[in-house]
């Protein structure tokens, strides 16, 4: 379960991510002049110290992106090289932004929703009348049916990129595309999803036993 908690945020993330992303080496060519956001999906930190929002973003040129996040309350140490910001949350208190890809706690839980069949978190809405579902746009689904048990131990993620791909090596090898093609063909162990105007699952992830 991931909680939105009505706040100011400076920068909102949708001026953070487009002042990083056209810096970014996966874009393969996309006209990145503006980017609006399409959708994002989240997982859940089972100890409930780090936030995982996925967003899907839109170019001008017609191109989805796929933009991992990670949100924490504190700094990660020895991940300079991965924090993309810092942002001022008028509930939450000061949050270190970083790219998902080499946060050790977002790769294992999308290692995990892919293996186990899990799915996005739902996500509440902090009222002062309590916890509200707010309707999900963006649905995702990993095709396994591992048992949780059966789940390997990861080692620390190590990134690169490769065109539009961006590969994680951490005990197993996950793929993301970065540049979303509808017509991806789905693997035996993948993450697939929906969203506002792409009701045809797409792939967004896959992994295997080899890293």
């Amino acid at each position: 379960m991931a909680v939105h908690h009505p706040a100011t945020i400076v920068p909102t993330k949708l001026e953070l991510l487009q002042a990083w992303v056209p810096h970014q080496p996966w874009l393969g060519g996309a006209d990145v002049s503006t980017v609006t956001r399409l959708g994002s999906y989240r997982f859940d930190d089972p100890d409930g110290e780090v936030g995982m929002e996925t967003h899907l973003l839109s170019t001008d040129d017609g191109r989805v992106l796929q933009v991992p996040l990670t949100y924490r309350g504190a700094p990660r140490v020895g991940a300079e090289g991965s924090l993309i910001t810092t942002m001022t949350h008028t509930t939450l208190g000061n949050r270190w932004i970083y790219d998902g890809c080499h946060d050790p706690v977002y790769v294992t839980a999308l290692v995990r929703a892919i293996l186990t069949g899990g799915r996005h978190a739902d996500l509440y809405a902090a009222t002062d009348g309590g916890l509200v579902l707010e309707p999900a746009t963006t649905h995702v689904r990993g095709s396994g049916s591992w048992s949780s048990a059966d789940v390997p131990a990861l080692t620390a993620p190590v990134v690169s990129h490769h065109g539009t791909t961006t590969t994680i090596h951490a005990g197993v090898r996950l793929t993301l595309p970065r540049v979303l093609v509808a017509t991806t063909p789905a693997a035996d162990a993948s993450l697939s999803g929906t969203w506002p105007g792409q009701e045809t699952p797409v792939v967004l992830a896959t992994v295997d036993g080899s890293s």
